[in-house]
């Protein structure tokens, strides 16, 4: 009897599911699912890219998977991604409240809320504050240059050796979002900001790890003691050290004399109670504050960070690129101390070679999960609202027709036959659209004046017991160059 009992609720937890995964009428087409478990299996854990490239080969530019029993559109080649992104721009800009970052955020702050007036608010607010306190201006340029000084202070002392770069680099991007959203800088030897430092790379490690997957599609699972948990506990302490700072900020600010984001945010939530706006609902509140904060801080180190590594890596591997770089910094910048942003239109050589290395970091693969708003269409297929939206950037950023040398490390690729800088349209890092990442102006700024500062001080080179180079990616929802050892000389 019990026997029976176990088979018949099998049979009905299996016709459920098959149920379940039946694909919508007009659906993209995609290969077929698992009960429970979707298409996950097919997907190599290390690199899930290989089987999306192979997929999108056989089922065209949209396709759709299922991760466990929720179906997923994926889109691939740049007409495609813009067409959604940017032609039905409002209609792919939501966000899902179903997975692990959404329920770790609440669907607070910016990158992971919904596509809505409460998200509306906050992006604009949030790019004229970084806008009044220096982004695109020469107040910026001089915060990075004195970032960039610290750098070079770090390498000088590692010249005629080599180091590990990688917390280098994160310590130098983390400290420029820094003095724009905290108003401080923090030593790269302090305990504490390495401590955050690690919390945040722990983070973004688990986010597209299988731990973050079993979260997403088994429920169930959710309240155990499982490994995720440990990514709720890294968020809390990056939640911990920012309600530190907004307290601080409270109990020091002007009023009217705002010194950075918080200062800013807390005058705006001012000016909501003095206009009696809270019964309306006005999303700017403390809790909303924090999220963005840490949005802003995590947003603005890695994919900065991880890009610098990509780019002194090849450089390393490329003698003649790195060379050719120098000798355009050199013949521009002459005598001249600094550096300015201004000369990036003088250097085409060395922009085509920071966006090679942007294009072949390829840092965001996935980009950050859309969803639909409203039941839509593309390329003739029907999206019911609320499907989840895979933007895979990656297609477009290697996409055979696109690029001259879709497979290799050329700055040819961004050169045209005058030795002029050119962007392809498929180049799209940052995403595009309502959605396109708002720290795109000072991700540019930050790699250009950094990397010319280090070149026009230092010669990158592979160390003799490097062993063999390595450019594969290690896969996440930030992808990341291999770890390496990046020699240092000095070029006087």
């Amino acid at each position: 009897m019990l026997g029976t009992l176990v088979l018949l609720w099998l049979g009905i937890f299996i016709l459920y599911f098959l149920v379940k995964l039946q694909r919508p009428k007009n659906f993209p087409p995609g290969p077929v699912p698992l009960p429970l478990f979707g298409n996950l299996l097919q997907f190599d854990s290390e690199n899930p890219l290989k089987e999306l490239d192979r997929l999108s080969r056989r089922y065209g530019s949209v396709f759709s998977v299922y991760l466990g029993g929720r179906p997923v559109v994926v889109l691939t080649g740049q007409e495609v991604i813009r067409e959604a992104l940017v032609t039905h721009g409002a209609e792919f800009a939501g966000r899902a409240n179903h997975t692990m970052i959404s329920h770790i955020t609440a669907g607070k702050g910016l990158i992971m809320v919904d596509y809505s007036t409460r998200w509306r608010d906050h992006r604009r607010f949030t790019l004229t504050t970084l806008r009044n306190f220096g982004l695109g201006k020469q107040s910026m340029e001089e915060r990075i240059l004195e970032e960039a000084k610290h750098v070079c202070t770090s390498l000088e002392q590692h010249a005629g050796n080599s180091m590990n770069p990688q917390h280098l680099f994160h310590h130098a991007a983390s400290n420029i979002i820094c003095s724009l959203i905290f108003g401080s800088r923090f030593d790269y030897e302090d305990k504490y900001f390495q401590t955050l430092i690690n919390s945040i790379e722990e983070f973004i490690k688990l986010m597209l790890g299988p731990w973050a997957m079993i979260y997403d599609i088994a429920p169930a699972l959710r309240f155990l003691p499982l490994p995720f948990r440990s990514s709720f506990h890294h968020y809390e302490l990056l939640k911990e050290h920012i309600r530190k700072v907004v307290a601080e900020h409270k109990r020091s600010q002007v009023a009217g004399e705002p010194r950075d984001l918080i200062d800013s945010y807390l005058e705006e939530m001012e000016k909501v109670r003095e206009k009696k706006k809270e019964a309306e609902g006005s999303s700017f509140d403390d809790a909303n504050l924090v999220i963005l904060l840490i949005d802003l801080f995590i947003a603005g180190t890695d994919t900065t960070s991880n890009t610098l590594r990509t780019l002194t890596l090849y450089l390393m591997t490329h003698t003649h690129i790195q060379e050719h770089c120098q000798q355009e910094i050199d013949m521009v910048l002459g005598s001249r101390e600094h550096v300015s942003y201004e000369d990036r239109h003088a250097m085409p050589y060395v922009q085509a070679v920071i966006h090679e290395a942007q294009r072949v970091g390829d840092v965001v693969p996935l980009s950050v999960f859309h969803t639909t708003t409203a039941n839509t269409q593309i390329r003739g297929y029907s999206i019911p609202k609320g499907t989840l939206i895979v933007p895979y950037l990656s297609s477009a950023l290697r996409e055979k027709d696109q690029w001259k040398f879709p497979d290799e490390f050329n700055p040819q690729n961004f050169l045209n036959d005058k030795g002029e800088f050119v962007k392809p349209d498929a180049f799209i890092p940052f995403s595009a659209g309502p959605r396109v990442c708002l720290g795109e102006g000072l991700a540019r700024m930050e790699l250009f004046l950094i990397l010319v500062t280090i070149l026009r001080r230092f010669r990158l080179v592979w160390p003799e017991d490097g062993g063999v180079p390595d450019h594969s990616l290690i896969f996440g929802m930030t992808q990341s160059a291999r770890p390496y050892r990046l020699g240092i000389r000095s070029r006087t």
